[in-house]
């Protein structure tokens, strides 16, 4: 029998496509390191650029599974692994791989910036996977199927989500190296913190509503 296609409505459509993309730019962003300038207790802060991108992606899902469900926003935070993996299979393959043209002179300008050791890039995936699928898991289970406390629910699960990406993706990546683990991510959680205060509860407030436009 001839099963029918699955419904894809106009904001799920248009949030995929652009979840895909933030997923790769999140990683290329992240080779800069940002100040967020100076605040009073918490002093200068500053994080890695990709964490902008990352803090959308915690929008989308969020705001996909305010709109269609938690199994949809995580098959979405699934279906990002493969974007994810191809970008970082194709960087490794331009840097490694690719030779560059004779009369360029930025190649290694290029790989210091682009490229990533294995080590990294697994703890990308990891961190990616686990905080992503807790974000959605911890909005989703606030509501209590009852979608109250919009701004409340992205704002409590993207910083606690935050918090467990950076853990993860500090431990992964440095452990073992004699950098100072617990300096480097408090710094980077008090930073992330910070940011998603600001950015998520407006962003979810316009995604959700933008959602409900398109699919209206």
């Amino acid at each position: 029998m001839n099963r029918p296609a699955p419904v894809i409505t106009r904001s799920l459509f248009v949030f995929s496509l652009l979840y895909g993309g933030l997923v790769v730019l999140a990683g290329v962003l992240g080779t800069k390191l940002a100040s967020l300038g100076h605040w009073p207790v918490l002093g200068d802060l500053a994080v890695e650029s990709g964490i902008f991108a990352f803090l959308l992606l915690v929008v989308l899902s969020s705001a996909i599974a305010e709109l269609h469900g938690k199994e949809t926003a995580n098959r979405l935070v699934r279906y990002g692994f493969i974007p994810l993996i191809v970008s970082m299979l194709l960087l490794t393959f331009v840097i490694h791989v690719v030779p560059p043209a004779s009369f360029w002179g930025d190649q290694e300008a290029y790989a210091r910036l682009l490229g990533q050791g294995a080590r990294m890039q697994f703890a990308g995936l990891i961190s990616y996977g686990v905080s992503q699928t807790l974000n959605v898991y911890l909005f989703s289970r606030m509501s209590e199927g009852k979608g109250r406390l919009l701004l409340v629910r992205a704002w409590i699960a993207s910083m606690l989500s935050q918090v467990i990406d950076t853990v993860l993706f500090i431990t992964i990546s440095f452990v073992g190296t004699g950098l100072p683990l617990l300096s480097i991510m408090e710094g980077q959680i008090i930073s992330k913190l910070v940011l998603s205060t600001i950015m998520v509860p407006p962003f979810i407030w316009f995604f959700v509503k933008l959602g409900r436009k398109l699919d209206a």
